[in-house]
């Protein structure tokens, strides 16, 4: 009888011991996302690895009252140098006699100031000897412009017929929308993101009368003119050897009401600095394959993040599959919770490699002179870091649940992926310069929130490629936008691909076609 008691204790205890452990791992687990939403609402969102030199901090309070009786200082300390305090006393007019803008671009309107001192002499009382000149910087309550076409008609007095010049064609078939508007709206709407019914209310209150959904059928037929010139850009990044992809989600189209679907722009960066943002209407794998083809160079590297579907297309190609350090980076930067001293290590490590990267940038290296100094310099700090990584995992009590380990699981199942850069000069350690095109996106979304369409979401995901790809090149979009707008019709099919910005620069941003109300200006 005592046995079977102690027995019944015994898997009692066992049963209690086990549902503590349990609560103890799901209570750990529940601070490390209470943790992760404090830092998201009311941290940092930046993974700079940051070294505190003085951890006595003063309040808040206190470092105000400090100011409050202390004497401005004459050297102000900032990062790894002294610099002067500029002097107070310099006057506003002498800032304001210092030109801020580009006269070639910006109208300028001259206005002069009479002498009150010698308004009421003579010409032959003074003498003009030279001019002082200062800026403001004005604004007009809208800056919309109607042009307005006077087409005289003639009547011929030998046979009576009348003549009159025809009206002048715009870019938009029967649209009153000069190509200047167009391309103001779409640079307003997609590189300012403004969206239509703010813009609609500017209209308004400069005193012109359009509808909203005329905005919208604008926007919508000048992406369609734009589309060809997209699709060869998209041909472009395909047919190169180092492309770059990911994806990020937008709000596209109705499910029901109030309810919106989620889609997804698969971003893809070629090595042209080209970049274009192709919609799909979901993250299925099978979209890799739709947007990236079935046919690459040889030697081609596909450059992502750990997303599965990256890897299962690459190995189903043959292609080389490169893995973003960046993100390897932050998986390991979101556990820092868990084991902050390991966490600390593993950041310094990936930074001293990430320090060789811009030694690499301050010395200009490319082609082989790269690919020997990230052999000579990177690899071994590569091979020491996976060798940490190794020795991690062989510590006691690395529980499996464990952030940091699951972290150190996906840097460890991503080895020959995070390697490849070391032996190609030609592929980057990281997907940043994507993550830096894509911005354009997420900064959409927190504007104008989600697109009615599917269809609206690739117009968007056109018009942005265009203009974000403009930026890399260095080139203004609205004049590019200007002069294809007027071009695309008139060029040749079978080279549109003179059109995307890479090769627009080089044959037609020399003598870009302009509208008509800027031959008026100049």
């Amino acid at each position: 009888m005592l046995a079977r008691a102690g027995a019944e204790l015994q898997t009692f205890i066992k049963a209690q011991s086990s549902m503590i452990e349990s609560q103890r791992e799901q209570i750990a687990d529940l601070k490390r996302q209470l943790e992760w939403f404090r830092r998201q609402v009311f941290g940092s969102k930046s993974e700079r690895l940051t070294v505190l030199e003085n951890t006595q901090q003063m309040s808040l309070g206190e470092g105000l009252a400090a100011a409050a009786v202390s004497a401005l200082p004459t050297v102000q300390t900032v990062a790894a140098h002294g610099r002067r305090v500029t002097p107070s006393a310099t006057s506003e007019a002498e800032a304001a006699s210092v030109p801020f803008f580009d006269e070639s671009r910006v109208p300028l309107e001259t206005i002069e100031l009479p002498d009150p001192q010698v308004k009421d002499l003579s010409g032959e009382q003074y003498e003009r000897i030279g001019e002082k000149v200062s800026y403001r910087l004005a604004q007009r309550p809208g800056s919309y412009v109607v042009l307005k076409y006077v087409r005289p008609l003639h009547k011929r007095l030998d046979n009576e017929k009348l003549s009159c010049a025809a009206a002048p064609q715009g870019v938009i078939e029967g649209s009153r929308a000069d190509v200047s508007f167009v391309a103001g709206l779409l640079m307003d709407k997609f590189a300012y993101h403004l969206p239509l019914y703010r813009q609609h209310q500017r209209l308004q209150d400069a005193g012109i009368d359009v509808t909203r959904p005329w905005l919208t059928q604008t926007v919508q037929q000048a992406s369609r003119l734009l589309e060809p010139i997209y699709e060869a850009q998209l041909e472009s990044i395909r047919a190169g050897r180092v492309i770059a992809m990911d994806e990020t989600p937008i709000k596209a189209g109705r499910t029901g009401h109030g309810k919106m679907k989620t889609g997804y722009y698969w971003p893809v960066y070629g090595e042209a600095d080209e970049v274009c943002f192709p919609y799909c209407p979901s993250r299925a794998g099978e979209h890799v394959r739709q947007l990236l083809g079935l046919t690459h160079a040889a030697g081609t590297v596909l450059l992502s993040d750990g997303y599965a579907a990256y890897h299962s297309y690459a190995k189903k190609l043959g292609l080389t599959h490169a893995q973003c350090w960046a993100h390897a980076r932050r998986t390991l930067f979101e556990a820092e919770a868990a084991d902050p001293q390991h966490v600390r290590e593993a950041l310094e490590q990936i930074g001293a490699i990430y320090k060789i990267e811009e030694d690499i940038r301050k010395l200009k290296l490319t082609g082989d002179a790269k690919r020997e100094h990230r052999l000579a310099h990177s690899k071994p700090r590569v091979d020491a870091f996976f060798e940490w990584v190794g020795e991690q995992f062989q510590r006691q009590g690395l529980l499996p649940s464990s952030p940091f380990t699951q972290a150190l699981d996906y840097v460890r199942e991503r080895h020959l992926g995070l390697e490849v850069f070391l032996e190609d000069p030609d592929v980057p350690m990281d997907t940043n310069h994507l993550e830096r095109a894509l911005r354009v996106i997420p900064m959409g979304r927190k504007n104008w929130n989600f697109c009615w369409t599917e269809l609206g979401a690739h117009h968007v995901g056109i018009v942005q490629s265009l203009i974000v790809t403009c930026r890399l090149h260095a080139i203004d979009p609205y004049d590019y936008l200007v002069d294809v707008l007027q071009r695309v019709d008139q060029h040749r099919a079978a080279r549109v691909a003179e059109l995307t910005p890479r090769f627009w620069k080089q044959n037609f941003a020399a003598n870009p076609l302009r509208s008509l109300l800027h031959r008026l200006a100049a």
